[in-house]
């Protein structure tokens, strides 16, 4: 799917999915699923080459690891979307014995879900293994992963790029979001980490940046550029930068609702700012 409108229209619905399933258990984290939505839709109804009915080993496929799991609305809404299970099933988030848990589990083996995660910092190594695993199986697809500007606070991450670089893993496309907010406030005020740029290029790594990472149109041109640097000896980041709560005007510009659930009233007001386009479950 390419089409931009196309693309945007499934994004408002997915930021519907977000905003109801969180109400509904007055439980979750809207605000990092919602800046991440344009990029979910993006990677998975046109970057990546996947397969349904899904299975587990991954073999020949375009791979997607979420590491900063906290933010599985947007996950599970886009999964079902494409297909992976039943949009219906959206209507048993975080509720229990359902297979859709606050942050994703494999045990319950919910289609689309390969590692469990939430554990921040963790996600970039999962997903480093998997790219060598395609390495040595002469697997020639990708492995994408997603993490949390917050998240880079965990030393895991830094052990993980630079080994993926020492190790010339050219075959993942690792994803920051960039939102500069975190549970306790701005990521500057809880831990200042610099230039994150020049951090990742000092560990070897190419380096893309988003602006607009809330721009279906940005998000597939830099991703579309980084699938054509992969196979050069260096792994590939893009720091993507987007708004916490996007499309929501109340939830932007705040780190308030990084883990807060809308009320009744401020539900009914975020969907009417995204009119309802595939419908509902």
């Amino acid at each position: 799917m390419s089409d931009i409108n196309a693309l945007e229209n499934i994004s408002t619905q997915v930021r519907r999915d977000i905003l109801r399933m969180v109400h509904k258990v007055n439980s979750g984290h809207p605000g990092g699923s919602l800046g991440c939505v344009e990029f979910f839709v993006s990677l998975y109804f046109n970057i990546m080459d996947t397969k349904i009915p899904f299975e587990m080993n991954g073999t020949h496929e375009d791979l997607f690891f979420l590491s900063n799991g906290h933010i599985s609305p947007v996950f599970y809404s886009v999964l079902a979307r494409k297909g992976y299970f039943p949009v219906e099933e959206l209507n048993t988030f975080r509720l229990i014995d359902s297979r859709l848990q606050g942050h994703p589990t494999t045990h319950e083996g919910l289609p689309g879900i390969r590692v469990a995660s939430g554990s921040l910092g963790q996600g970039l190594s999962v997903a480093i293994g998997a790219a060598q695993a395609k390495k040595l199986n002469n697997d020639p697809k990708t492995v994408f992963v997603l993490m949390g500007d917050g998240e880079l606070q965990e030393g895991q991450n830094w052990e993980a790029l630079m080994y993926a670089a020492a190790k010339g893993v050219d075959n993942i496309i690792a994803t920051v979001d960039l939102n500069g907010k975190q549970i306790d406030g701005s990521t500057d005020e809880v831990l200042h980490m610099g230039d994150i740029a020049q951090k990742f290029k000092a560990f070897g790594w190419e380096v893309l940046s988003i602006k607009e990472g809330n721009s279906i149109e940005r998000i597939l041109e830099t991703l579309t550029e980084a699938k054509s640097k992969l196979g050069q000896q260096k792994p590939i980041a893009i720091l993507m930068e987007t708004e916490m709560g996007n499309g929501v005007d109340f939830m932007m510009h705040t780190h308030a609702w990084h883990g807060k659930a809308p009320n009744d009233e401020q539900l009914e007001n975020a969907l009417a700012q995204n009119e309802e386009t595939l419908g509902d479950y």
